[in-house]
């Protein structure tokens, strides 16, 4: 590149020097026309200008092109890699949130799922001691009748063993009292059970 500037310097500075050789005279312009001398010294003070702008003026100037380039394929490549990364990022991010969010469901199901059970198990515990009570219950309201019937035999047999000793007008022993009691009983049990 550098050779193509020096090239297209060169090739432009003779072009000029022509000019200025022709134009003295006050005669036609003719790019080929003109004194050696002036020619040798403008192509003299050319190649002093381009190197002087070389050292000074293009080297500098090329340098911080360059640099310039440089840092522009760095801020390019920066971005790239800082794209990359966010999008490396957002794919986690975004794996990371459907994990949470089936964990989440999972757990949501799995409530669900203890509760239900939770909510069975107390039914069936509540239905076990509620037929425990009912059971316990009829037991003692057939214990409670039992006793009843008994006391209600006795009772009766009493006063039937009373009634019979007046009839009698005489006075039975304790054991006939005993026995037509227990006849008695007997007798009612019987007619329950028909």
């Amino acid at each position: 590149m550098m050779r193509r500037v020096w090239l297209s310097t060169a090739v432009a500075g003779l072009l000029f020097s022509g000019l200025a050789w022709g134009s003295e005279g006050g005669e036609e312009v003719n790019l080929f026309a003109g004194d050696l001398g002036n020619a040798i010294w403008t192509l003299v003070i050319f190649i002093l200008v381009i190197v002087v702008l070389g050292k000074f003026a293009w080297g500098p100037l090329l340098s911080a092109l360059q640099q310039r380039e440089q840092f522009i394929r760095d801020s390019l490549q920066e971005a790239k890699n800082d794209r990359e990364a966010a999008e490396a990022r957002l794919q986690e991010y975004e794996t990371r949130l459907k994990e949470a969010t089936a964990e989440a469901t999972q757990i949501v199901e799995e409530g669900r799922q203890d509760a239900d059970k939770a909510k069975a198990r107390i039914e069936e515990t509540a239905r076990a001691e509620s037929d425990k009570m009912l059971d316990r219950a009829k037991r003692e309201i057939d214990l409670a009748r039992q006793s009843a019937v008994k006391d209600l035999y006795a009772t009766s047999a009493a006063l039937a063993t009373d009634i019979a000793g007046k009839v009698l007008k005489r006075e039975l022993s304790s054991q006939d009292h005993e026995r037509l009691i227990q006849e008695s009983i007997e007798e009612l049990n019987r007619q329950d059970r028909n």
